[in-house]
């Protein structure tokens, strides 16, 4: 059966980090997490991040290279949380005295997810899986 995931989920934990092949085999070797390679391209080639899974083979998060896209994202567990609507919930923070610290957008142009702070400082980010 196929993981759902409902609005207010969280779908993952990820870090970002100049040695991500390094702290992968850390994380492998402390927790016991397996890895796969997730292919990636930016500006200057072919490289892979590394999607992390539990010991049944389920994907619990990924530690990235701090490369393209992710080259600003700080060196932290960013926790995923599903959303129901990610412009919604931007706009939402934004009403609240949040901040959006990142917006991506996937191949079509939409919004994939958001790295968000709240009021008091906290980081997390939002996305949208369908149920």
């Amino acid at each position: 059966m196929e993981k759902q995931f409902f609005p207010g989920s969280i779908v993952s934990a990820d870090i970002t980090v100049p040695d991500a092949g390094a702290l992968k085999d850390f994380y492998t070797q402390v927790i016991g997490w397996q890895t796969e390679n997730m292919p990636m391209k930016d500006e200057t080639g072919d490289y892979a991040d590394f999607i992390m899974k539990d010991t049944a083979g389920n994907w619990v998060g990924g530690v990235c290279h701090a490369r393209g896209g992710n080259s600003d994202l700080p060196p932290q567990w960013i926790v995923y949380v599903n959303v129901a609507d990610v412009l919604q919930s931007i706009e939402k923070c934004q009403q609240l005295g949040g901040k959006v610290l990142k917006e991506s957008k996937n191949e079509d142009g939409i919004t994939a997810y958001a790295l968000i702070q709240d009021p008091v400082g906290a980081i997390i980010a939002i996305t949208r899986m369908h149920t």
